[in-house]
């Protein structure tokens, strides 16, 4: 059987850019039993609550869904259990330096598989107050308005 190649899609956090400015992201491999693997290779997952952290010079994972392999018996997983992150030890000193000044968090952006492995892109990230929010939406409804208009403007044109 040949091996995997390219990058799969299993689950994004729309919500996350918009909620937090986004200031570096990371790639980070994670740990998974066989039955989480075998979940995620069926789509099945949610980032919605998740949230990532240091500890102990290791970067963690948590809150994260996915759910019980459908097959599994009873060494299947428990749903939402605490993950452990694969970073090198310089990511990890400078993701924890950055998230002790304050104001910034670890959120999980998508769970993917890059080339046959899962993998998961965090963020540092600030959380943005809600006229920023409103700002951002005004901000990109514009833009959709003006390119409708542009767009219209030159089918006419033709």
């Amino acid at each position: 059987m040949p091996r995997e190649r390219g990058q799969k899609v299993v689950a994004t956090n729309r919500k996350a850019r918009h909620d937090y400015t986004i200031e570096d992201t990371y790639e980070a491999g994670i740990v998974l039993t066989g039955t989480e693997v075998k979940s995620l290779r069926e789509g099945r997952a949610s980032l919605v609550d998740g949230y990532a952290f240091i500890d102990g010079g290791e970067a963690w994972l948590d809150a994260v869904h996915i759910p019980e392999y459908t097959e599994g018996t009873w060494n299947n997983h428990s749903p939402r259990r605490k993950r452990k992150l694969l970073l090198h030890k310089q990511e990890i000193v400078k993701i924890s330096h950055k998230t002790k000044e304050g104001g910034y968090t670890l959120v999980p952006l998508q769970i993917y598989f890059a080339d046959g492995r899962a993998k998961v892109e965090i963020a540092v990230a600030k959380g943005k107050r809600e006229y920023d929010k409103r700002q951002a939406l005004r901000e990109k409804q514009d833009k959709r308005e003006s390119d409708r208009a542009i767009s219209s403007r030159r089918h006419l044109g033709e």
